[in-house]
C-alpha cells in the first residue's frame, strides 16, 4: 500500500502536467508520428524498422523516435515535457511500454494511439494481472495514473494470448490487433538472416570452425550468487573446443560472471537469432523469436520453483513448450550434443503463437496509422 504523501505527491505531478498540456494542446497537429519507449535509451528494432518503412511509403510524414529508460530524476521531467508536445503535435503515437502522459492525460480528438508492447507471444503476467504482487504495480499508483488507457489499438502476436491481453491491458476485444511485431519480418526472411549471420560472426569475431550457444536468460530485478553460480556451472558445462557461449543480457539487466571464454553480446535479437546455432534460455518469450528464426531452444530452469511462485505466467513452460526443461545444464548441453530436436512440435507451438500475416508486420501496423 502506497503512503498518503506518495500518493498526494502523484496528485500534484497529475495536475502540474494538465497545466503544462493545456498550452501545448494549442499547437497544431503536424503531419508527425511519434514513437515513445521507456524500454531503452537507444531505438529499438521495431521502432528502427517502422519508422524506415514508413519513409517508404510517406516520405513526407515526419517520425520523431523518442526512448529514454524511466529514472526518478529531476532531469527525467524534462524528457516528460518533450514527450507531451510531441504527443499533442502527431497524428500518432506508437508506444512498446506504458507511457505516462499517454494515459493521464486529455488529448485533442483524433490522435491515433498504438500499443505495440515489447515482446513478441505472451509469457509473464503483466499490467493489471500483475497489481498488488511483488513484481506488480502498486493498484493505487496504477489508478492514479491511469495505467494504459487512452489506447486506440493494441498489437497481439496471436488472438491465442488475447485473454491474457484483456487481462493484462483491461483491453476491449475490438481493441486487440493480430499483427506481430516489425522484427518478426527480418527473423523469417532467410536471405537477410544468413546475411546477419555472416556479418555478425564477423563483427563478433566467431571462429567459422565452432557453433554458437546463445544464452539469452530473462530478465530478474533481483541478482544474488545463485544466479552467478547457475551462469558458471553452464559455462563449465560446454565445451569450448567445439562451441562459442554469446551471452546477450537482458538491457535491463546486472547479471555476469569473469569469463574470457564468454563472448558479451550487445546488438539486437535479430542480429543475435541471425548469430546462434542453439539458443538457452530461461522464461523468455524470446522462445517465440528463436521459433521464428527456426533456432532450437532449450530452457534452463535453475530456479524454476522459486521463479514460479514470484512471477506469475500465462504458459506452463514446464509442459507446453516442446523442448528440454532442466535446471541441470549437462542434460542441456547433452540434448544440444545429441543433434535431435522435436522441429514438428517446436514449429507448431510457434505457428499457434505467433500469426504472421501474408505480408509484412511493419505494412499491416502502418495501415491502423493516420496520414
Amino acid at each position: 500500500m502506497s503512503s498518503g504523501i506518495g500518493l498526494l505527491g502523484i496528485r500534484i505531478a497529475k495536475l502540474g502536467m494538465k497545466a503544462i498540456y493545456a498550452p501545448l494542446k494549442l499547437f497544431p497537429r503536424m503531419d508527425k508520428s511519434v514513437f515513445i519507449s521507456r524500454q531503452s535509451d537507444a531505438p529499438s528494432m521495431d521502432f528502427m524498422l517502422l519508422r524506415d518503412r514508413i519513409h517508404e511509403l510517406h516520405p513526407k510524414h515526419k517520425v520523431v523516435v523518442l526512448s529514454k529508460q524511466l529514472r526518478k530524476s529531476p532531469g527525467y521531467i524534462g524528457h516528460i515535457i518533450k514527450q507531451m508536445y510531441h504527443i499533442s503535435t502527431s497524428k500518432n503515437v506508437v508506444l512498446d511500454s506504458y507511457c505516462i502522459p499517454v494515459s493521464v492525460l486529455k488529448h485533442k480528438s483524433g490522435l491515433n494511439v498504438i500499443q505495440m508492447w515489447h515482446a513478441i507471444g505472451s509469457m509473464k503476467c503483466f499490467g493489471y494481472a500483475m497489481l498488488g504482487k511483488e513484481e506488480g504495480s502498486d493498484p493505487e499508483i496504477a489508478k492514479l495514473f491511469r495505467m494504459h488507457e487512452n489506447y486506440d489499438h493494441i498489437l497481439i502476436s496471436s488472438m491465442s494470448f488475447l485473454k491474457d491481453f484483456e487481462e493484462g491491458f483491461h483491453a476491449k476485444k475490438e481493441q486487440v490487433k493480430e499483427i506481430p511485431l516489425p522484427r518478426a519480418d527480418i527473423l523469417t526472411d532467410k536471405e537477410r538472416m544468413a546475411e546477419l549471420n555472416i556479418k555478425t560472426r564477423e563483427e563478433v569475431g566467431v571462429p567459422q570452425d565452432k557453433k554458437v550457444i546463445l544464452y539469452c536468460p530473462t530478465f530478474r530485478k533481483s541478482i544474488g550468487e545463485s544466479d552467478r553460480a547457475a551462469f558458471l556451472k553452464l559455462v563449465e558445462a560446454i565445451d569450448f573446443d567445439k562451441y562459442a557461449l554469446v551471452y546477450k543480457p537482458h538491457p535491463l539487466s546486472i547479471l555476469d560472471v569473469t569469463d574470457d571464454r564468454i563472448i558479451r553480446f550487445k546488438g539486437n535479437n535479430a542480429e543475435a537469432m541471425a548469430l546462434a546455432d542453439y539458443v538457452i534460455t530461461d522464461y523468455s518469450s524470446i522462445i517465440y523469436e528463436a521459433g521464428l528464426a527456426e533456432k532450437p531452444v532449450y530452457l534452463y530452469a535453475y530456479d524454476w520453483n522459486e521463479y514460479k511462485e514470484k512471477r506469475a505466467l500465462n504458459i506452463d513452460l514446464e509442459r507446453e513448450v516442446p523442448t528440454v526443461f532442466s535446471g541441470n545444464p549437462i542434460i542441456i548441453m547433452e540434448a544440444i550434443n545429441s543433434k535431435g530436436y522435436r522441429w514438428d512440435d517446436y514449429r507448431a507451438f510457434i505457428k499457434n503463437n505467433v500469426t504472421m500475416p501474408q505480408g509484412r508486420c511493419t505494412d499491416e501496423i502502418i495501415k491502423l496509422m493516420h496520414f
